[in-house]
């Protein structure tokens, strides 16, 4: 059995600085028992306050036509996530934070600042009007942003880039548009019981039509603005402290702005929601979808560049570039480990894909100057998950290149000049000692 070659031990803590256990508010679980009893209240209170304004029936009318767009959203943004998937709890966290405590903060403030304004100003048609257009997009924006930077702070390793922002944003807008909906469907449900409408001429119908049909990208669409902002302030140099914070700022404004468009539609005449759809919303989708289905394939490519160099030090086969930086590839080698092997071999190789395309956006980070601190502890645990998984990862990955390249060309690239040593690995032949080639993690 091959062995990995060691590792040069972790730094040691300086004279004076000793490890000190956390107080107990610090503790991992008090933070998730705290986070998980927020959201659980705040869907508790947010589920009782659409009850008392829809009825029960209308609830859940409104819950089972508001469920409708939630899978295709879902599996849309999973879809961008593909190449380096984040975790499931980081969408799990989101869409319940957009569900419940962004939901609940956006009602409860809306209402506040529209009575309010009414009241002040005794005008109760233009308070409505200015806290749909004005108050409406700075509150809900902000809540639901609020989710994003959460995960950027506290889930760093998993927000590296504009994919990961345009995903954390857009499922938390998600779950925030699906409270949303269940408000207006049960509302407009009330209202035709209260007016006999039925069949497609019924509130319901209409609400349904433009909410589900039309926009259910809507809310997705401002939100994630806010997360491109994140994304790039990600890819940021930590010591960039102005552009890492001035960058996610600009896109909330962008996103409040673009939702301020939005609920402006209807005071645009007759015809204005369709104008507004047809001349903002669709190019703005358009251009948006382009952006991150571009983003994606860019990650790719540096998937391709960057692995290589771990290719000739023996961490990884002569092919394994290739195959990891081609989603086809990727997804033949994991059918092929399940159909010999079974579903725990086809979970191992997805894990290695995954752990391989960290190790690379690690390597481009490090080799443009961005890398972290903790960039060899990291790439050590890279390494390391990676050479668990060899045993069936490498079979497989193997056929898949077969299969898709059936005479993979060697790569071109050096196994160094980037600046980073990488260890080598046994029982593969190490590169010849290059003397102006030290390990250096820091240098750009």
């Amino acid at each position: 059995m091959a062995i990995s070659p060691p590792y040069p031990p972790q730094p040691g803590v300086p004279a004076g600085h000793a490890l000190r256990h956390p107080h107990w508010w610090q503790r991992r679980w008090v933070r998730y028992g705290a986070l998980i009893t927020l959201l659980v209240l705040s869907g508790l209170v947010i589920l009782a306050l659409v009850r008392e304004q829809t009825g029960t029936e209308g609830f859940l009318v409104g819950l089972g036509l508001a469920v409708f767009p939630v899978p295709l959203l879902i599996a849309a943004f999973r879809w961008l996530d593909r190449v380096e998937p984040g975790p499931w709890r980081n969408l799990v966290f989101s869409f319940a934070w957009g569900a419940c405590a962004a939901a609940l903060i956006a009602i409860v403030a809306n209402s506040f600042a529209t009575r309010w304004i009414a009241t002040a100003t005794a005008d109760p048609s233009s308070a409505d009007t200015l806290g749909a257009t004005v108050i409406a997009p700075v509150v809900e924006e902000s809540a639901k942003a609020a989710a994003v930077l959460l995960v950027f702070l506290f889930r760093r390793r998993d927000f590296t880039g504009i994919v990961d922002g345009v995903v954390i944003a857009g499922v938390t807008a998600t779950g925030f548009a699906f409270t949303e909906n269940i408000l207006y469907l049960g509302t407009a449900f009330g209202t035709d019981r209260l007016s006999g409408g039925s069949g497609l001429t019924s509130v319901t119908a209409a609400t349904f039509f433009v909410r589900v049909v039309m926009s259910p990208f809507a809310h997705p669409l401002f939100t994630v603005l806010t997360g491109i902002g994140f994304g790039v302030a990600a890819l940021s140099a930590e010591r960039q402290h102005v552009r890492r914070a001035l960058i996610p700022f600009a896109g909330l404004l962008l996103a409040m702005g673009m939702h301020s468009v939005w609920n402006s539609s209807s005071d645009f005449g007759e015809y204005g929601f369709f104008a507004v759809y047809a001349a903002f919303m669709v190019p703005a989708f358009g251009l948006l979808t382009w952006l991150v289905v571009w983003t994606r394939q860019r990650e790719l490519r540096t998937v391709r560049t960057e692995l290589p160099a771990y290719t000739t030090a023996g961490w990884l086969g002569t092919a394994e570039p290739y195959v990891l930086g081609s989603m086809r590839a990727r997804r033949l080698a994991r059918e092929y480990a399940r159909h010999h092997w079974g579903k725990a071999a086809g979970r191992s190789v997805a894990e290695y894909e995954a752990y391989a395309t960290s190790l690379a956006f690690l390597r481009h980070r490090g080799r443009r100057g961005r890398a972290g601190a903790d960039f060899v502890v990291r790439e050590r645990e890279l390494l390391h998950e990676l050479w668990r998984r060899r045993e069936i990862a490498r079979p497989s990955l193997a056929y898949a290149a077969r299969t898709t390249s059936p005479i993979p060309a060697p790569p071109p690239w050096p196994a160094h000049g980037y600046g980073y040593a990488v260890p080598p690995a046994q029982p593969y032949a190490p590169p010849v000692p290059d003397p102006t080639y030290d390990y250096n993690p820091y240098r750009s």
